[in-house]
């Protein structure tokens, strides 16, 4: 049993059950500020550990936009929890080779992977949220897979109504319970017929941060793009997952040693940004990446680099085939007032022209 699952224990035994959006942050800040979790020798990969192609693509998109609001020279990068900085090297990249040299800002939590990018990307400024980033200047901010470890709060209907999803002891183990506090009109009025068992999710930490970049990016000018897995309409259900040696195991079973995520609701985050004045543009991972090139950046690394063909078709398939990733994930980019969308979610778009060696 892990430290922070006996102190779990004990408070709970102390004080009572725990809501589950504080199970979930206080595990994923124990989790990411202890270790690199990527990689083979971590818990998980994300597509920029996959290919240098999906980092590719994104910096075209960056690249794109930032042609056609002509040029502007002072402009941020912006990358919230960017891991190794692996999409932002590839991405970063993909932008110089068009010209555009951005100052790069990461916002990361975590000491250790903190020390990593700061020896990949040197120059870049750390930043610990959103707060303190630069405010007059234009931004083009880039989250991967950032939305999905931020807290969850969920609501459980029973015979009475909605409660709060909650973290309690039974049979002396830790358990999924129902909290004893009617959440009167917490839950939707277009669920209250929804039967017993069923679990509605929202993301206060996502909605917050969601409407803190819009506002920025309609004072500011810019763009943003969010990619993750989730859903671009509403649903019910848990999606809370954990992972831990690259296999899901169990929700509660090795808190802050396991990484926990849960599906995003961009439908509801579409919204608030909307609030803002922002566009909003949405898609799946698969069918974004394809507009951009893609397919036409693999067929040039695979004549490159004809030993590795099979590598990066099979690359290609993980990203963006509807049984892998290209449908689970969606992407939603937002532009500010005066930028124009961004290509591969809407009409235009912009094909990928770079340098055909692989790196």
């Amino acid at each position: 049993m892990s430290d922070l699952a006996r102190r779990f224990r004990r408070l709970i035994e102390r004080h009572g059950p725990m809501p589950v959006s504080r199970f979930m942050g206080e595990s994923n800040a124990h989790y990411y500020s202890t270790r690199d979790p990527l990689g083979a020798t971590g818990d998980f990969v994300t597509a920029p550990d996959i290919s240098q192609m999906f980092g590719e693509m994104i910096g075209l998109w960056c690249a794109d936009l930032w042609h056609r609001a002509g040029r502007p020279q002072d402009l941020a990068y912006v990358e919230l929890g960017p891991g190794r900085a692996t999409l932002a090297i590839d991405a970063l990249r993909a932008m110089n080779r068009q010209g555009l040299l951005p100052r790069v800002h990461f916002v990361e939590g975590s000491p250790a992977l903190r020390e990593i990018q700061r020896n990949r990307v040197p120059g870049a400024t750390f930043h610990d949220d959103l707060a303190d980033l630069p405010g007059d200047v234009p931004m083009l901010l880039v989250a991967n897979e950032f939305l999905d470890a931020l807290p969850i709060r969920q609501l459980v209907r029973v015979e009475k109504g909605w409660r709060e999803r909650m973290v309690g002891l039974v049979d002396d183990r830790l358990a999924f319970v129902a909290g004893d506090q009617p959440m009167g009109d917490a839950g939707p009025a277009d669920l209250a017929d929804q039967a017993p068992g069923a679990v509605i999710e929202t993301s206060p930490p996502a909605a917050t941060v969601m409407g803190e970049v819009a506002a920025r990016l309609a004072a500011q000018g810019g763009a943003a793009l969010f990619v993750d897995y989730g859903h671009l309409a509403a649903r019910t259900g848990s999606t809370l997952q954990a992972v831990k040696g690259h296999r899901k195991v169990g929700v509660l079973d090795h808190p802050g040693e396991a990484d926990l995520t849960a599906h995003v609701d961009f439908a509801t985050l579409a919204v608030i940004a909307r609030t803002h004045g922002v566009a909003v543009q949405s898609g799946t991972q698969g069918q974004f990446l394809s507009a951009l090139g893609i397919d036409t950046r693999a067929r040039a690394l695979a004549v490159a680099a004809p030993a590795r063909a099979k590598e990066t078709d099979a690359a290609l398939r993980r990203l963006t085939a509807v049984d892998e990733m290209g449908e689970l994930f969606k992407v939603m980019a937002l532009t500010g007032r005066g930028w124009p969308q961004g290509a591969g979610l809407a009409a235009q778009e912009f094909v990928a022209q770079g340098s055909d060696e692989p790196e």
